[in-house]
């Protein structure tokens, strides 16, 4: 059984119809039984089980699950609880992108290993998405000096508000402030630092800037490089939207104005709109201690179908006992091939 927390919401939804395309059970997990027996008839999974709870780490423990895929958000605070009550042998997965959570997750690396347990974080577009580029560069090579990464996602707007997990991922992403690796160590840098202009394989143009997200760790495990840059389309490349960002994240540091700015823009609603480019790209350079460089772009469609396909892909692996055991980043677990069983195509220019 493949049980999907937040099973109601867009995400969970899809994952649960990938997961039961793929052959495996999907279970339905969320806080609302009516919600969860009309997802699971609007998924065409009428006879898919459901549970209604309002602790899930709890039902976890009593009823063992094989695998579990955490949609629910706050990943700083569900990850962890939400981990554990799979030891021992269950494997866990979640959709994490931030310098918080992410590294709380990891740090549960030896408690899984001993647990014969598989936690994966960030399997989706945000991680997998340019990971699995580093890891396809990297493969059967020495560790190199630097590694840039850039993660260009196209994504189709649907009606309805911005939502609680969304918003609090991108406030945790402002009061970081912008990090990267100098010498194998995360330091400060400039929020939306080293903005750039991408000329994309298939002759449009995408902008991106440097900002604290998973893509920076996980080009880093994946690589073994010592100075890392990660740069992300999500962020402004305006000269004036840039100056102020430092700012902001320092009043949003407050948690009063924290809290305040994420009931805010949870609540911000949204027109539907298609997906700024045809494709979603992620994009890697690689050097050597010895000048060699390699270039690499991942292509996908639109990177929440993407992510969908990406944690699907990675639960019904887990389930079937793929997978290194302990805790990881997506192509660390599983190697770089799942971006492609995910739907990517990775190629060098």
């Amino acid at each position: 059984m493949i049980w999907i927390l937040g099973a109601t919401g867009r995400t969970g939804r899809e994952i649960a119809t990938r997961v039961a395309a793929r052959g495996g059970t999907p279970v339905l997990v969320g806080r609302s039984a009516e919600r969860l027996r009309k997802t699971a008839a609007d998924l065409g999974l009428g006879d898919a089980d459901v549970i209604a709870t309002d602790d899930p780490a709890a039902e976890i423990a009593s009823r063992r699950p094989a695998v579990v895929v955490n949609t629910i958000g706050g990943y700083a605070e569900t990850a962890v609880p939400i981990a554990r009550a799979c030891l021992p042998g269950g494997h866990y997965v979640d959709l994490a992108n931030d310098l918080v959570a992410m590294p709380r997750l990891l740090a549960l690396h030896d408690e899984a290993a001993a647990g014969g347990s598989t936690f994966v974080t960030g399997a989706g577009f945000g991680v997998l998405g340019t990971e699995a580029v580093v890891a396809w560069l990297c493969a059967d090579r020495p560790a190199p000096r630097q590694v840039r990464v850039d993660a260009l996602p196209s994504v189709a707007i649907t009606a309805g508000r911005l939502g609680e997990a969304l918003a609090r991922s991108i406030v945790s992403g402002l009061t970081t402030g912008g990090r990267r690796y100098v010498d194998g160590r995360m330091v400060p840098a400039r929020l939306a630092a080293d903005p750039r202009t991408h000329a994309l394989p298939d002759g449009q143009t995408a902008k991106s800037a440097a900002g604290p997200t998973g893509e920076l760790l996980a080009a880093h495990l994946a690589s073994g490089a010592p100075d890392v840059v990660a740069t992300t389309g999500l962020l402004p490349t305006a000269p004036l939207i840039r100056a102020i960002l430092p700012a902001a994240g320092a009043l949003l540091k407050v948690p009063a104005l924290q809290r305040f700015a994420v009931r805010r823009m949870a609540a911000m609603e949204f027109k539907p709109a298609p997906r700024p480019r045809e494709h979603s790209w992620g994009h890697a350079v690689v050097t050597w201690a010895d000048g060699t460089t390699r270039e690499a772009w991942l292509r996908a469609d639109d990177a929440m179908d993407f992510t969908s396909n990406a944690a699907a892909e990675t639960a019904v692996r887990l389930a079937r006992g793929e997978g290194l055991r302990g805790a990881y980043t997506p192509a660390c677990a599983l190697g770089a091939e799942l971006a492609e069983a995910a739907g990517a195509t990775i190629s060098e220019p």
